[in-house]
C-alpha cells in the first residue's frame, strides 16, 4: 500500500502543472469542441453533449498545447483548433470501442450505445471524424492533414488487429505492442508532433516529440492495463476488473500467461474461452498475479518506455515548458489515481 500512496502523491502535480501552463487555451478548445459538434439533427446534438459531460482529461489536447508551447507556438489559434481536432479523434475511437466492447460504463457514467445502442453510436463517432476533417481543412497544412488523416487509418487497424487477436491468451508481447502503438501511442505521437509543426521547426525536433509522444502513450496504455489488475487500488475504491470481464488479453494476463504453470495454464485458458467470466475467477486470477508478481513486471515494462520518451526531449534546452513535459511521463504511469 505504501507504494500506491507514493506514486498517487507524486503523480499529480505534473499533469495540474500542464494544464495550467494552458489553462487559458484549454478553455478555448473545449469551446471549440462544443461549437463543432453542435448539430440540427436533434439526436446527433443530444448524443454529443452527453458525450461531453462525461468529460475526460483531455490529455491528448494538452499535450498538443504543451508542445506548441515548447517550441515557441504563442501567436494565432491553429493550436487550439488542432488541440480540439486531436481531442475529436479520441472521443470517436472511444464511441467505436464501446460498440466493439460491448462498454457498459465510461468515466463513472452509460456509454452512449448502452443508452442509444450501436447504431446511433457508431454513426455519431463518424460523425466526430467528419469534424475533425472539416478541421484539418481549415488548417491548410497538408503536413498536418497527412499526419492526422495517416494517424487515424493506423488507429482502426489497431482496432482490427485486436478484434483479430481476441481471447489469444498466448498472445505474444510483440503482438500486443504493436495493438497499442496503433490504438494509442499513435494519437499521442500526433498531439505532440504538432507543435513543431505549427512553429515550423526542423525535422529532428519533429521526430523527437513524435518519438516522445509515441513512448509517452505506449507507458499510459500499460499502465491502464495494469491499473487494472492492481488489487491495491481497491483500497481508494477505484473498480478494477472490467478488462477481466470484457474477456480482453492485456499485457499482464500475457506476462501472468508466460511464468503460469500447466495447471493455472489450463484455468486461465478455460477462463478466457467463456463468454462471461465471474467474480471468483477474477480474485483467482488476481491471486496468480500477485504470486508472480506481475503488477511489478508490468511497471518494469512501462518504465522502459518512460526512459525513451524522457530521454527523447533532451534536444531542446531546459525551460519549464520541457520539464513539465518530462514529469508527465510519471502521469502517464500512474494517471488513474
Amino acid at each position: 500500500m505504501g507504494t500506491v500512496v507514493q506514486l498517487k502523491n507524486r503523480l499529480n502535480n505534473s499533469y495540474s502543472d500542464l494544464k495550467n501552463s494552458v489553462e487559458d487555451k484549454l478553455v478555448l478548445v473545449e469551446e471549440k469542441i462544443k461549437t463543432k459538434l453542435s448539430s440540427k439533427v436533434h439526436l446527433v446534438d443530444e448524443m454529443t453533449k452527453y458525450h461531453l459531460r462525461t468529460g475526460g482529461k483531455k490529455l491528448r489536447a494538452l499535450l498538443t498545447l504543451g508542445s506548441s508551447k515548447l517550441c515557441g507556438y504563442l501567436k494565432g489559434s491553429r493550436d487550439i483548433n488542432l488541440a480540439a481536432c486531436i481531442e475529436l479523434i479520441h472521443s470517436a475511437t472511444l464511441m467505436h470501442d464501446d460498440v466493439i466492447d460491448n462498454g457498459q460504463i465510461r468515466r463513472g457514467k452509460k456509454t452512449l450505445n448502452s443508452i442509444w445502442g450501436n447504431q446511433s453510436s457508431i454513426l455519431v463517432g463518424d460523425y466526430l471524424l467528419s469534424r475533425c476533417f472539416e478541421m484539418m481543412v481549415e488548417d491548410g497544412n497538408l503536413e498536418i492533414l497527412k499526419l492526422l488523416s495517416s494517424t487515424s487509418a493506423e488507429i482502426s487497424q489497431g482496432e482490427v488487429l485486436q478484434l483479430q487477436h481476441k481471447g489469444e491468451i498466448d498472445m505474444l508481447e510483440e503482438t500486443y505492442l504493436k495493438i497499442i502503438s496503433a490504438k494509442t501511442a499513435a494519437l499521442f505521437a500526433a498531439a505532440a508532433k504538432v507543435g513543431s509543426i505549427l512553429a515550423n521547426k526542423e525535422n529532428r525536433i519533429k521526430d523527437a516529440l513524435e518519438f516522445y509522444g509515441k513512448n509517452l502513450g505506449l507507458t499510459f496504455q500499460i499502465a491502464d492495463d495494469t491499473l487494472d489488475y492492481n488489487s491495491e487500488l481497491k483500497l481508494f475504491g477505484k473498480e478494477i476488473g472490467n478488462d477481466f470481464y470484457e474477456g480482453k488479453i492485456t499485457l499482464p494476463i500475457i506476462l501472468l500467461y508466460q511464468k503460469a504453470n500447466l495447471k493455472e495454464k489450463k484455468i486461465l485458458k478455460d477462463c478466457f474461452e467463456k463468454k462471461i467470466r465471474s467474480e471468483i475467477e477474477f480474485k483467482e486470477t488476481l491471486s496468480m498475479i500477485n504470486k508472480y508478481n506481475i503488477i511489478s513486471e508490468c511497471y518494469k515494462k512501462a518504465d522502459h518506455f518512460i526512459n525513451l520518451a524522457s530521454n527523447s526531449l533532451s534536444i531542446f534546452d531546459n525551460s519549464k515548458e520541457k520539464e513539465i513535459l518530462q514529469n508527465l511521463t510519471s502521469f502517464s504511469l500512474e494517471r488513474n489515481f
